[in-house]
């Protein structure tokens, strides 16, 4: 596609990348290629190549280096430089939104939105950087002083998933920096160039504020470069978001060694809709939830429970509103939803189909593979909803696909358990007009998810608020409010400015 040629220009994206990028380009070919191929059409885009543990070491101890500088530059000042960098995330916002939108697949909006989300985070990190604010205590020894003060941590390894290839990284990193962190930045071996774009689009702000090189790293490869981070000790922080699975390995490799890790992993989010709901409201709120990146959303809704009353009628309108999507090119602005991002992807949303059909689940909507002309990368299908029980083994599961299972329930004690008795816990919602329908819903006795929303869907954080879930979902906590926290160490300070050495708990201990 001509046009993606000029965005790769625009974005210095050559048909052979580096495998790794401490600010300066380091050239290596020792791990072997990466090839990034479009879900969109199936056409490669480019290759880049993937870092070996020689480059590996390369990068961190550029990023050992880098700290040693960057933690004693004023916070404000760095958060300075992360305000430049919002202004060049909206320099390029079209050509790395389109980027996204076609090595991802998620449609044009949504790839624009992705970077908007970040030019937002930099906005809330540059504030953050006059507000890492520590606390007072009033001391109980007479002339002291007590209070606490937080520090860098250094070295934030960030393993991203593929569904949200850049906005991700911009959570932890321009926090992480503001903070007097350096970051490493291993993203999806399945979108590896929107990693490149985005150094390659902040890499004139490092330059010209004189930023250590080593302060932004990435480093290409697979799973072994994962581990790899996961493993070593300089690696103060690892965040990694991605599978349940994958949050298990990372979150015990890292246990081990007593690191610290964030772990942003799997969802199964569900919807409850009351009697009382705003049904014009409810539904668009539940098919963007289900559809959106084509179910490739972490907090993607993939459960509605709906109040037996009401059941028959929430039924009629979501075959209404899914029987107008329309399926295609992410990149036409028409198009509501695009492909999967690989074949592998489409072969799970097959398996899942059956598992629901051997389960005794009934398509309300109907499940269906595309192929042809229009669908040439054969990852497009389209969403479908079924009808199930909670209890079904594969309802218990995440996939990472287009797929709504559709639950009655009767009371909305009920409703709740239902939406509770899964093994994830990330994000969850309520359409209700009650206020003490939303507000047991809120309650300890509610949702016992980390994110739970009233009369909006599960999906479409804002940047302000902590981003995460409980259970499987890791615990972790990303993005706004006191997320910052996790990017630095806590320490307590005492002070005696007095001419005695009273000691706690009215200790006595003489000596002449």
């Amino acid at each position: 596609m001509e046009n993606i040629q000029t965005v790769l220009d625009a974005l210095g994206i050559q048909q052979l990348n580096n495998g790794v990028s401490t600010g300066k380009l380091h050239q290596s070919g020792n791990g072997g290629v990466l090839e990034s191929f479009s879900p969109v059409d199936g056409k490669r885009i480019a290759q880049a190549n993937q870092a070996d543990r020689s480059d590996y070491d390369f990068v961190v101890q550029k990023a050992l280096e880098a700290y040693q500088i960057w933690k004693q530059v004023p916070a404000p000042k760095r958060g300075e430089i992360v305000r430049q960098m919002g202004d060049q995330l909206r320099k390029f916002k079209i050509e790395l939104g389109t980027l996204v939108s076609y090595e991802m697949g998620k449609s044009l909006q949504e790839g624009l939105g992705e970077v908007q989300e970040m030019i937002d985070i930099c906005d809330f990190a540059v504030g953050l950087s006059r507000q890492l604010y520590g606390l007072t205590m009033h001391s109980e020894r007479s002339q002291h002083r007590m209070y606490e003060q937080w520090h860098p941590i250094g070295i934030v390894g960030i393993i991203s998933a593929f569904n949200f290839p850049v906005a991700v990284w911009s959570w932890n990193a321009m926090l992480a920096w503001v903070c007097g962190d350096v970051c490493i930045w291993k993203p999806s071996e399945k979108t590896p160039l929107t990693a490149l774009a985005c150094q390659n689009i902040i890499k004139t702000v490092l330059e010209n504020n004189d930023v250590p090189e080593g302060v932004s790293c990435i480093l290409t490869g697979g799973r072994e470069a994962g581990e790899w981070l996961a493993n070593d000790p300089r690696i103060a922080l690892v965040s990694a978001t991605g599978s349940t699975r994958m949050g298990k390995s990372v979150g015990e490799a890292v246990a081990r060694r007593l690191g610290k890790s964030l772990l942003e992993l799997g969802g199964n989010n569900a919807i409850i809709v009351t009697p009382s709901a705003d049904l014009n409201v409810a539904v668009p709120g539940i098919v963007f939830g289900a559809v959106g990146t084509a179910g490739q959303r972490c907090t993607s809704t993939r459960r509605i429970i709906v109040q037996a009353d009401i059941y028959e009628e929430v039924k009629r309108r979501l075959v209404k509103a899914y029987a107008q999507l329309r399926i295609g090119n992410p990149l036409d602005a028409n198009i509501h939803v695009g492909p999967l991002i690989d074949k592998e992807a489409v072969l799970q949303y097959q398996l899942t189909v059956e598992k629901v059909k051997e389960a005794g689940g009934r398509f309300i909507v109907e499940p269906k593979v595309f192929n042809g002309d229009a669908f040439t990368s054969g990852c497009y299908v389209a969403p479908c909803v079924a009808e199930v029980l909670n209890k079904y083994p594969i309802v218990q599961h995440e996939t990472f696909a287009p797929i709504l299972y559709l639950i009655k329930y009767n009371e909305l004690e009920e409703a709740i358990t239902i939406q509770n008795d899964v093994p994830q816990g990330l994000s969850s919602a309520i359409f209700t007009l009650n206020i003490r329908e939303s507000e047991l819903f809120l309650s300890h006795a509610g949702s016992d998810c980390g994110i739970a929303n009233v009369n909006i869907g599960t999906s479409g954080a804002e940047i302000g608020g902590a981003f995460g879930g409980e259970k499987e979902t890791g615990g972790g906590r990303e993005s706004g409010s006191d997320a910052w926290k996790v990017y630095m160490r806590r320490q307590t300070n005492t002070i005696n400015y007095g001419t005695a050495l009273p000691l706690a708990q009215g200790i006595k201990f003489e000596i002449e």
